[in-house]
């Protein structure tokens, strides 16, 4: 026999508003401390100096995660023009200066080039690996790095509000693996007055959005009740755009137990079993059969 798991098993989505000055790892830890559950993890990584949506991935959602990192994501950001920093955002140390400010005009000017599959240096100070070590440990460490170029995808960006000369805020809907801080340095070297990421905030993440979130105050409070379990958002949640299949008794045991089924079906990539209401298993169709390759205990 297996050795039980410690903890409570609970299932689900619950979406944190993730305050400012504390790491991802660490609310995935407050949460687990909080509600004592067997398994936690997050579905996107936010900077210390970031606020806003952090999924929190409990129990048989862990496997979803994917879904949420690759994903759609939208960013409420703030440019402060006149300097780049160390970090390309408020933390780091300034490395250059500039006295020369856009116009709202010329920042507008400047933002179709920024949407689209576009080339994008990340920032030295990422979690991105370079020969098996983080950017950020090498970087503060002083050693001579060279950050890759690498293709992501912007589908909008646009122009809030400029607050003063030295400011201008933005909105950008972005895929996977995008720096916002890159493109906040990227906008002001391109108008020729360098910038930096002064205010960060991730406003949807995929299906999860402000409406879905929580604070951890809220969850310190609510961490004993019922309410716990009605702020958890279904696994599938995160599945929507997966067709989905309804099971019998019959099929669900044989998918349960990792078999498979007969079907007139097409092939297809990924389907979504339910039985009941009911996430089973993720599977795809081959030659007339339904074979699962992920399959939920819950």
């Amino acid at each position: 026999m297996g050795r039980k798991k410690k903890g409570i098993p609970i299932h689900g989505w619950l979406i944190i508003d993730k305050p400012l000055e504390i790491s991802s790892n660490n609310v995935v830890g407050k949460a687990r401390w909080l509600t004592k559950a067997q398994k936690v993890g997050h579905g996107g990584t936010l900077d210390p100096l970031a606020s806003g949506i952090l999924p929190l991935a409990f129990g048989e959602a862990t496997k979803t995660v994917s879904y949420v990192m690759d994903g759609t994501k939208t960013y409420r950001f703030e440019v402060t023009w006149g300097e780049t920093r160390s970090t390309d955002d408020a933390e780091g140390e300034v490395t250059d200066t500039s006295t020369a400010r856009p116009t709202r005009a010329e920042i507008e000017a400047a933002l179709p080039a920024f949407i689209g599959a576009i080339e994008q240096i990340p920032p030295k100070y990422s979690a991105l690996k370079i020969d098996g070590q983080r950017a950020y440990k090498l970087a503060r460490e002083d050693k001579d790095i060279e950050m890759t170029a690498r293709t992501v995808q912007i589908d909008d960006l646009k122009l809030i509000d400029c607050p003063d000369s030295d400011r201008a805020i933005f909105e950008v809907q972005c895929g996977k693996g995008t720096y916002v801080r890159s493109l906040g340095r990227d906008l002001g070297n391109k108008l020729g007055c360098l910038g930096y990421i002064s205010m960060l905030r991730r406003t949807k993440v995929g299906p999860f959005d402000e409406k879905c979130a929580i604070s951890l105050d809220s969850l310190e409070q609510i961490v004993h009740s019922e309410a716990l379990f009605e702020s958890l958002l279904a696994i599938e949640t995160v599945l929507d755009d997966i067709s989905a299949l309804a099971l019998n008794e019959e099929e669900t045991q044989k998918i349960r137990n990792g078999m498979g089924f007969k079907t007139d079906l097409p092939d297809t990539e990924t389907l979504r079993l339910m039985h009941n209401d009911k996430l089973v298993a993720l599977a795809k169709v081959e030659d007339g059969l339904v074979r699962p390759f992920r399959v939920f205990n819950y």
